[in-house]
């Protein structure tokens, strides 16, 4: 009988060591199933209570679920959870601004004090010259929702607006399902650290690390992804591109020209024909001083000539011609 009762004992605790093995087994898997399908919810439930029944004590509950298990411990009744709460639109609004005006750093100075009068700020800005003449200015500008479109109204009565484009897309849905996963990610991390807590073997500690590190990198992605999407909807990009008009199309405004504009105009001809004379008298300067100088070089030349001539024949002149002898 003795013997009996030691091997039923024996029995019984190698089914009991054995039950524990799978236990922990089923706990280990199930947290990796979680891992997987953490965006589906349906492993989730699944390793949130079998991680409920091992580690946390009866009585505890989760958020979600909480209020309804102390409205039944403390016998007020639980709240319904029929409809849910009214999600707020969040938008994303983008516009471009095309404005001709007669001083572009004043605009731009003009810009930048309503941008910040209202709470935005300037993400960038960049002005270039064009020919010496004109200058151009690129503005990004950063303003709250509320006052996006008085911003607008006062950035396009600076000036002579060109071209306007504006663009709204309505972001809610991604806003909300990132808020999800993060929520669903954030109670993965949790789990994977309670497990951590119980492993007591070097091999199970390293794998919960591993799958640790990844679930930790997938959340710091999505709260990239949040901030990211927050910034969007909160602040609206507004594009602005000042530019000065051109000198022709500045005299278009300007009367029809009098007698101070003719001779203004008779002047810039007379000028400018005195500037072509010069010119080409300085071209012609070298060919007109070797002209000069092989003329002046010819009269010196046939002057010394005509004076050697002319002696030879005053002589020949004075004396008389041979007259014959008698015979």
């Amino acid at each position: 009988m003795q013997r009996a009762r030691h091997s039923s004992r024996s029995s019984a605790r190698r089914s009991g060591t054995v039950l524990a093995a799978g236990m922990l087994a089923a706990l280990l898997t199930l947290s990796g199933c979680g891992a997987a399908d953490d965006s589906s919810g349906s492993s989730k439930s699944a390793a949130d209570s079998a991680d409920n029944k091992a580690a946390a004590p009866a009585g505890r509950t989760g958020s979600a679920g909480g209020e309804s298990d102390r409205g039944a411990t403390d016998g007020s009744p639980a709240r319904s959870t029929g409809s849910p709460a009214p999600t707020t639109t969040h938008v994303i609004r983008k516009a471009s601004l095309s404005v001709e005006v007669k001083s572009v750093p004043k605009a731009a100075a003009a810009a930048r004090s309503v941008t910040e009068d209202a709470g935005g700020l300037v993400a960038n800005e960049s002005t270039d010259r064009i020919d010496d003449l004109r200058e151009t200015s690129h503005l990004v500008l950063r303003v709250p929702q509320a006052e996006y479109d008085g911003v607008l109204r006062k950035l396009a009565g600076g000036g002579k607006l060109l071209s306007r484009t504006s663009e709204a897309k309505d972001v809610t849905d991604q806003v909300v399902d990132v808020e999800s996963r993060i929520a669903t990610q954030r109670a993965s991390v949790a789990r994977v650290r309670k497990l951590m807590d119980r492993a007591d073997k070097i091999a199970d500690v390293v794998a919960l690390e591993g799958e640790l590190s990844n679930r930790q990198a997938e959340l710091e992605s999505l709260l990239s992804r949040q901030e990211s999407l927050k910034d969007r909807t909160t602040l609206a990009t507004i594009t602005l591109d000042l530019a000065e008009p051109e000198p022709s199309a500045q005299g278009t405004d300007d009367d029809d020209p009098g007698f101070v504009d003719a001779l203004g105009g008779g002047w810039h001809a007379f000028v400018t024909m005195v500037k072509w004379i010069a010119m080409a008298v300085g071209a012609a300067a070298p060919f007109l001083a070797a002209a000069a100088a092989l003329l002046l070089l010819w009269r010196l030349v046939r002057t010394r000539l005509t004076r050697r001539r002319t002696p030879r024949a005053a002589e020949h002149a004075s004396v008389p011609p041979e007259t014959p002898s008698a015979p």
